[in-house]
């Protein structure tokens, strides 16, 4: 039998091939387009959508465990639910689900509660499925290069309350272990839930002064506007989905995001080591970007 990885080309998805290279497993990677796709040897690429219900029926068939990862998208729920009863029907004995941190407090936030639904939907029907909750993703500063090394700010409109952002190496770290983990036992395993959490609470001012100590002048803090940061969304992608990430940050700034102890260690158990840090992070970040 087989292991289907779905979303596999994108952020999350091509860390989780990466963790399962290497460890005997059959592994199928479902993709739009499988001739342009570029994953490790031995991971199959099989054509399928999950718009596309009939091709993920035709990609389900051989495949004993499933990562369903839905796109944030107007249909992701729909998407999501459809691949689940699809796999019932297929006789998937194992699911990985990459739900949401934070996810029933975050009622208001549409993607949040699509992926609360889906959740809803794996306890109702007692599939045996390991539900992980990602909180905010620590790679997605990346893409604040230009304000911090061009404006000297840290852009992302975060708050004061606290964000336990988590490194996608150990989402797709925590994916493939409980991936193989139902793999290899054969047979349906008891649900199971995962927060994926960092180690730190992340602040606008926690996060300035980390990155001032790291580049060595003076960052500060864009502000909480988080109109400017719809805008701005919305020069480079669809309105809705624009509107859907200022809900997210608005509910940020508002309650935060924090994990508990108890959250850090059983995901350091999980992992076999410490969830990866923010500073790590921005120490190679800003290596790769002072070598160009």
């Amino acid at each position: 039998m087989a292991i289907l990885v779905t979303g596999s080309t994108g952020t999350i998805g091509t860390q989780v091939l990466k963790f399962l290279d290497g460890h005997g497993a059959d592994v199928r990677a479902l993709t739009r387009s499988p001739e342009k796709a570029s994953f490790p040897a031995g991971i199959t690429a099989v054509k399928g959508d999950l718009a596309d219900v009939d091709s993920v029926r035709a990609a389900l068939d051989g495949v004993s465990t499933l990562f369903l990862l839905a796109p944030n998208a107007p249909d992701e729920l729909t998407q999501a639910m459809l691949a689940l009863n699809a796999a019932r029907e297929a006789g998937v004995t194992g699911i990985v689900y990459l739900s949401v941190f934070k996810g029933e407090a975050y009622a208001d936030v549409p993607h949040f509660a699509s992926k609360v639904t889906v959740e809803r939907m794996i306890e109702a029907y007692d599939l045996p499925a390991t539900i992980l909750r990602p909180a905010y993703f620590i790679q997605n500063d990346l893409r604040q290069k230009d304000a911090l090394l061009g404006g000297g700010v840290y852009g992302m409109p975060v708050g004061a309350r606290g964000i336990s952002m988590v490194d996608i190496r150990d989402i797709g770290e925590a994916g493939a272990k409980e991936l193989l983990r139902r793999e290899q036992a054969g047979t349906p395993l008891p649900r199971e839930v995962y927060e994926l959490v960092g180690p730190d609470a992340l602040t606008a001012s926690t996060l300035s002064a980390l990155w001032s100590e790291i580049l060595g002048r003076p960052i500060g803090y864009a502000g909480d506007d988080l109109n400017g940061l719809e805008q701005r969304l919305k020069s480079f992608g669809p309105a809705w989905l624009a509107y859907d990430m200022k809900l997210m940050m608005r509910r940020y700034q508002e309650d935060g995001a924090v994990a508990t102890d108890a959250d850090l260690a059983r995901l350091t158990a999980l992992l076999g080591h410490a969830p990866r840090s923010y500073r790590d992070f921005a120490e190679a970040a800003a290596a790769g970007w002072a070598r160009g």
